[in-house]
């Protein structure tokens, strides 16, 4: 035990230390006046402004929040692999979706949230389809771009051996695709609550994004802040969950 807490201490230590001095930085500059009050407030505010209002945070606009980030990101965990591993089965199906694909993420999303909010109204419905839109894309091109991966000397002596189509693409595509769908479920992860604070914020009834956006209305910034701390802490947890799915699966599933 006491080895593995030195090995992390090595890989964090020096990030743990930059981050204590910037709010520590953060903090002075905060209270010596160099720092307007309203932008951003001192970290010791926030944290007040966190605790003081964790009640209405945590099992109010939380859960919301978390349940627009659940269902979006597992619709588009769902649909990402459908499509990709359907482009690589079906030639014509790649080269008539993929560029779809591609054009999708250059429109700005900020303006398709307001569409979705007139298509479903400011239900659930609404964030779920922004969280897709955002998320969607790098689980595609990791699961698409890692199917690609599976070595041909083991798809050649797997044939020899008489194996199906099938059997391939589980024993050989499979493994060697999960480290690139692995990278993109990460940046899906991370995306997700990204694009649920957007729906939230540009039409929500409920949830972090719309808290914060109310809060900043009305020039509160430290319960806004607060609500922005909880949404990366919420972020940084899904990516650390997807790290963690990612090393059961690996270790289980190895290429042969």
């Amino acid at each position: 035990m006491k080895r593995r807490w030195l090995a992390h201490l090595n890989a964090y230590g020096y990030f743990l230390l930059l981050a204590a001095l910037l709010l520590a930085l953060w903090e002075a500059f905060a209270h010596m006046g160099w720092m307007p009050p309203f932008t951003p407030p001192a970290p010791t505010a926030i944290g007040r402004a966190l605790l003081a209002n964790s009640q209405l945070l945590l099992l109010t606009h939380l859960p919301v929040t978390l349940r627009e980030v659940g269902a979006g990101f597992l619709l588009s965990v769902a649909g990402g692999l459908l499509l990709a591993a359907g482009m690589r089965a079906w030639r014509p199906l790649d080269k008539a979706l993929y560029p779809l694909i591609v054009i999708s993420q250059t429109l700005p999303l900020i303006t398709l949230a307001p569409v979705f909010i007139l298509w479903f109204g400011y239900s659930l419905l609404s964030k779920v389809a922004v969280v897709v839109l955002t998320a969607f894309f790098p689980v595609v091109v990791g699961a698409y771009d890692g199917l690609a991966q599976g070595s041909r000397e083991y798809r050649e002596l797997l044939q020899a051996m008489g194996a199906s189509r099938r059997e391939i693409f589980f024993k050989v595509r499979v493994p060697f695709a999960l480290p690139s769908f692995f990278s993109g479920l990460k940046l899906a992860a991370v995306y997700s609550v990204v694009g649920a604070t957007i729906g939230e914020w540009l039409g929500g009834n409920a949830g972090l994004g719309y808290y914060s956006r109310r809060m900043s209305a009305n020039l509160q910034t430290a319960e806004m802040f607060a609500a922005v701390l909880l949404l990366s802490v919420t972020g940084i947890l899904c990516f650390l969950v997807i790290i963690l799915v990612e090393k059961l699966c690996c270790k289980r599933r190895k290429p042969l």
